[in-house]
């Protein structure tokens, strides 16, 4: 039985990692795989590791005020560094280590940073390319040495010797960094996280340690989030989600925080680690599904049997059971076979064993897929949240969890829905400002701090469940004066395990046509078990009968459509597939894998004037950046495909 956590004396990260120590000082903390084998420090260990590196980087010359920029994969060398940094008096500025240099080059330059810590030789390489460009950068710290032996550039350092000079810094030194920690409080800089930048540049969010520390506090709560939890940090670093989950929470339930040894083996890692408490948006859900359907697929005819019977039975009792609501003796224990047999068995093979608290959110979520891991017993709920709101703005409280909705205000939370029918909300967890830009600070969060979302919904009466549409900017009408809601129709065809990404087009126009990406995984099992043969991700969109699936998709998609008279008017009339994936490194989608309208519609104008001209195929010709950074063009012929629309259930009754 551990102490509860209290908000004395713990109202920034260092004065956090000091209560854990001793509270919980024997207990891990950290763990990251390594060459296969799982490394482990307790919260005592951290806080050494924390403090010598804090006594390093002040000995190179980090100074309140400072910016430190972090660039490198989950690891726990780089979560201390964000702590090392605060203790300081400076603040961490995570980067997405995907991000291409010019990107970095931007957030590099907009925050002033003086110093990057960066994970591997990677990283650096993209910082030295851009460093002639930014003046105030001082000192490149690099965390992994394998292929720096011959970087002899002075401002250069290794992470271990940074560390391995605070361990033996002068007294004084010590002293100071103590008298910085004891100096803060709860209204300084916690941290600064970019934007995705969906509509432009990304934006500096900064938030303070009241910010952080208020919504850990509320959310630990919420959830009833204690030390013997354990995460799987693997969402970027420099995801506000992940900040609160692997940073926020971690710290001030004192929960260990879990670092797969690269992306490929995550999903086993996760299978070893068993975390209780996960989040994942639902593409990762939708992958996991999907991975399960194709091997069902190829699995022999009685355990096919076994696993829709057992499943049909699951999806029947399996919520109920959850949530604690009455279920009959016999289907009870039929349940409890069927755990024994399958659940149990599938839930072990995805790592999900042991999750007693499971997060989605970023986009919905299919209904069937939301059900489907409900089902299993797992607990997964949904959630809204920003980077301006530290995370959470509601949640799905135990027992109150709908595919529909995304829930009740999260503690401490106020929201109302403008006339707009746009949403706002205040709380504990509203930003401090946008770095450098007043304007946007002025536009986003007024003098009573109520924060504009961006996002149109309504707040269900007697419930107080609240359900988002879509991008308030995005709401539009067609021509005819219908409503227009590309999101809302954009997630519906993403409830198909075959279609990856869609980007719905109509606003202002006479009806609704639609881009179509494929999944290549699950696409390509299906063309694999029908003996179609396909050389690239390019000839196999383009085959008919993958036309033809999809089709029948969108149809199915119409057919719900035209029974809600408000969204009726969203049904689409032609479609493509398109010939490459969008993709971030092509400035198609943000670094969190969300849709960039503008310069889709600007650069694929050729493909949208073809969808309403009435050809039935265009050509195209589209620039592409590879994986090393070149450039190149892939030319494609697409063929473009008139879909059915259903009768509008207003019109039908009449």
């Amino acid at each position: 039985m551990t102490a509860e956590p209290t908000a004395e004396a713990a109202d920034t990260f260092p004065k956090l990692l000091a209560r854990n120590a001793r509270l919980h000082g024997g207990r891990p903390a950290y763990r990251e795989k390594e060459f296969g084998i799982w490394q482990a420090w307790t919260w005592a260990e951290a806080e050494a590791e924390v403090m010598a590196l804090a006594r390093g980087l002040a000995g190179l010359g980090l100074a309140p005020g400072d910016h430190l920029a972090i660039i490198g994969r989950n690891r726990p060398a780089l979560y201390w560094t964000m702590v090392a940094a605060q203790a300081c008096g400076a603040v961490p500025v995570p980067l997405y280590q995907d991000a291409v240099a010019e990107e970095m080059a931007y957030v590099l330059e907009h925050s002033g940073a003086r110093f990057v810590v960066a994970g591997d030789q990677e990283q650096v390489d993209k910082v030295l390319e851009v460093q002639p460009s930014l003046p105030r950068l001082e000192r490149v710290i690099y965390l992994d040495p394998r292929g720096m032996r011959k970087y002899a550039q002075p401002h250069l350092h290794a992470f271990a010797e940074v560390q391995a000079a605070g361990r033996v810094a002068p007294a004084p030194l010590g002293a100071a960094i103590a008298a910085r920690v004891a100096a803060q409080g709860p209204d300084d800089v916690c941290v600064m996280l970019y934007t995705s930048g969906t509509t432009g540049r990304p934006k500096g969010v900064v938030l303070s340690n009241r910010n952080i520390v208020e919504t850990a506090r509320a959310s630990c709560a919420f959830d009833r989030l204690t030390a013997d939890d354990s995460v799987l940090a693997y969402l970027p670093m420099a995801w506000v989600g992940d900040f609160i989950f692997s940073m926020g929470q971690a710290y001030w339930a004192g929960f260990c925080v879990n670092c797969p040894e690269s992306a490929a083996t995550m999903q086993a890692d996760m299978r070893e680690i068993g975390p209780t408490y996960f989040f994942a948006p639902p593409r990762f859900f939708e992958g996991l599904l999907t991975s399960v359907t194709i091997r069902m697929e190829d699995a022999g005819a009685l355990k096919r049997r076994m696993f829709r019977g057992f499943m049909d039975l699951a999806r029947r009792v399996g919520p109920a059971i959850l949530d604690g609501r009455p279920v009959g003796a016999a289907d009870r224990a039929a349940y409890a076979l069927g755990g024994l047999l399958v659940y149990g068995p599938l839930k072990n093979t995805l790592g999900l064993s042991r999750v007693r608290v499971g997060y989605t959110a970023g986009e919905a979520i299919g209904p069937e897929i939301f059900a489907f891991y409900r089902a299993l017993g797992i607990n997964l709920k949904q959630l809204y949240g920003q980077t301006e709101a530290s995370v959470f703005i509601t949640q799905q409280p135990d027992g109150e969890v709908r595919a529909d909705t995304v829930g009740v205000p999260s503690p401490g939370v106020e929201l109302r829905v403008a006339d707009s029918g746009e949403v706002f909300y205040r709380s504990p967890g509203t930003f401090v400002e946008y770095f450098k830009n007043p304007e946007s600070t002025a536009a986003t969060k007024d003098a009573e701090g109520w924060v504009a979302t961006g996002d149109a919904g309504f707040i269900e009466e007697g419930t107080g469940h609240l359900r988002i549409i879509d991008r308030a900017k995005d709401v539009g009408k067609t021509a005819d004066g219908s409503l227009f809601a590309p999101k809302y129709v954009e997630n519906k065809l993403k409830f198909y395990p075959n279609v990856l990404e869609a980007v719905v087009f109509g606003a202002g126009r006479p009806y609704c046509t639609a881009f179509v990406n494929i999944d290549l995984t699950a696409v390509g099992a299906w063309a694999e078990r029908n003996n179609i043969a396909y050389a690239s991700y390019q000839e196999l969109a383009q085959h008919p009968r993958v036309y033809e699936t999809i089709a029948g998709h969108v149809e199915e998609v119409n057919r719900a459509l035209a029974a809600d008279p408000m969204l009726a008017g969203c049904q689409v009339h032609r479609f493509l597939i398109l010939h490459k994936e969008l993709d971030a490194d092509d400035g198609e989608l943000t670094r969190t894998r969300k849709v960039r309208r503008r310069i889709i519609e600007e650069k694929y104008a050729d493909l949208i004037a073809a969808l309403y001209g009435g050809a039935a195929s265009v050509y195209t010709e589209t620039e592409v950046t590879y994986e090393d950074g070149r450039k190149g063009r892939i030319k494609a012929t697409l063929a473009i495909r008139d879909v059915k629309r259903a009768p509008e259930a207003r019109r039908a009754a009449a």
